[in-house]
């Protein structure tokens, strides 16, 4: 592993977003508000359209997309660390319609809760802070001394 670092698990946190609130931006705000600035992000439930992004390596930028109708959460995963000294949640989405067929990408405002229940894992830890890199064109942890797995 290029770079790896000790975490501990403190709290842990269940709960059901508000109906109608972008997913993204409830995510976001509960960390803000319970000052978790380390942790893992889980949720499942039903949107009632969605937004995700992809990310066009070759062209460093992102191309989104909006699904306008409702859709299952079957996965959604992410972390929280640290992005301008505020809590950033970073997450990817699975969902699905009607039918099972499966749509997914990088979590981006615009996706609208119609049910949702998450779990949030707050870690203690030396903090993780996204910095521009030059290489990928996004904002990636920073680096530091390494910690090697034996």
């Amino acid at each position: 592993m290029k770079q790896t670092r000790s975490v501990k698990s403190e709290r842990k946190y269940m709960g059901r977003m508000p109906f109608g609130c972008d997913l993204l931006d409830e995510l976001t705000k509960f960390c803000i508000r319970n000052d978790i600035r380390l942790g893992r992000v889980e949720a499942l439930g039903a949107v009632k359209k969605a937004r995700m992004g992809f990310y066009d390596q070759a062209k460093k930028t992102y191309h989104f997309h909006t699904i306008s109708r409702p859709l299952e959460i079957l996965n959604l995963i992410g972390n929280v660390s640290l992005k301008d000294g505020k809590p950033f949640v970073h997450a990817h989405v699975t969902l699905a319609d009607k039918t099972g067929r499966a749509f997914g990408g990088h979590l981006t405002q615009g996706t609208i809760v119609f049910a949702c229940e998450f779990v949030i894992e707050e870690f203690s830890g030396p903090l993780l802070r996204r910095q521009p890199d030059s290489r990928t064109g996004l904002a990636l942890w920073e680096k530091k001394k390494e910690v090697r797995i034996q």
